[in-house]
């Protein structure tokens, strides 16, 4: 049985936790359950616990966002040198360097995506300038690694920026929502819905959203927009106040973050999710949909075009535009025989994206089966 160090700066505790943490506490939960030993080093969140057992691996949570790179590397060098079997460092935004320091030890770089578009619309000036310029230089440092990612559209952007094909491998996402038995029985919501998911943030482009809807709503006056998401910075508390003053505000109802009961709810009653983001690792809010009897209409963005298959199980826009995005609304909620075939595709596509199957691509990369 292997001892696994994970290094992550979130995890699936943290607030600002995303479908990146999710996958990892998946993959973690089973390594557990096969008699593996499992350590995460991450940083530490407002009551946050230092410490604790969550579904049988250990978290220690040291400093945070900005210092855990730092910390992590004097709590290894003091408690944890030559422990572990495999280390797997998870890079979101920034790297923790363990090449210079965990030696003659099987590691993994662990990329969801890269973050190089997602800086100047996350992080403030001058940070946001310092980590576009800087990302190409740690990743040309870090190119001789091995790296493991979720979609062919990160897989791309490493071997832009120096890593070997062979040293790349791609594991399957996963979702641990069940889909829905029989997407024939879902009774939708009587009105044309849009479904908007997801945390109201700037990378996110949620108020592209919004937009698309006012322009769709002019060809199908009945429809309605519902949007779930948390709501933590400038850009969600303008967006908030634009729903509250908008024209159509009777028809949209924003209702924060939901329960995963609600979420479920909204997945199978809603016609069509959006996706709209800058850059993702894969769409996992996609799939989760498509899994409960939603199709998706989505950005042409790395991630959204890995987790669509155009005209297949959902749209990709041509155009990152809201005007773009309103225009594939209509055309699919208009033409009731393509939506039932994309709806009844996506949904059948789901049940092959698993955590079973990506935790199997996981043990195989790591020699650990």
């Amino acid at each position: 049985m292997a001892k696994i160090l994970w290094l992550t700066w979130k995890d699936l505790k943290n607030p600002l936790a995303g479908g990146a943490e999710v996958v990892s506490g998946e993959l973690a939960k089973r390594l557990v359950a096969d008699g593996h030993e499992v350590v995460f080093l991450t940083a530490n969140f407002e009551n946050g616990e230092k410490e604790e057992i969550v579904d049988g691996y250990k978290i220690i949570r040291l400093g945070n966002k900005w210092t855990v790179y730092w910390k992590v590397y004097r709590y290894y060098k003091k408690n944890l040198q030559g422990w572990a079997d495999v280390v797997i460092e998870e890079i979101n935004t920034m790297p923790f360097f363990t090449q210079f320091y965990i030696k003659n030890t099987k590691r993994f770089l662990f990329f969801h995506q890269l973050c190089r578009k997602i800086w100047f619309y996350q992080i403030f000036f001058p940070l946001n300038v310092i980590g576009y310029i800087i990302e190409p230089v740690y990743l040309w440092v870090l190119r001789k690694n091995k790296a493991i990612t979720v979609s062919q559209s990160t897989k791309k952007d490493l071997v832009k920026y120096g890593f070997k094909k062979d040293n790349i491998h791609i594991i399957s996402e996963g979702i641990n929502i069940d889909p829905f038995k029989d997407i024939n029985t879902i009774q939708k919501f009587d009105k044309p819905t849009i479904l908007s998911f997801g945390a109201v943030r700037k990378m996110k482009r949620t108020s592209h959203q919004l937009k698309a809807f006012e322009v769709a709503k002019k060809q199908i006056p009945d429809l309605q927009l519902k949007i779930s998401g948390l709501v933590n910075d400038k850009y969600g508390e303008e967006f908030v106040k634009d729903v509250a003053n908008n024209q159509y505000k009777k028809d949209i109802e924003f209702m924060g973050r939901v329960s995963n009961v609600k979420k479920e709810e909204l997945m199978q009653r809603s016609h069509l999710i959006c996706v709209t983001s800058v850059k993702e690792g894969w769409g996992l809010i996609v799939t989760e949909a498509n899994s409960q009897g939603t199709p998706a209409v989505v950005y042409n963005a790395d991630g959204l075009r890995d987790s669509v298959k155009h005209n297949k199980t959902g749209l990709v826009c041509n155009k990152n535009t809201p005007e773009n995005l309103a225009e594939n609304i209509v055309k699919l909620l208009k033409n009731k025989e393509k939506y039932e075939k994309l709806r009844q595709n996506a949904w059948k596509w789901s049940k092959e994206i698993t955590f079973e199957k990506s935790y199997k691509d996981l043990c195989r990369i790591l020699n650990i089966i």
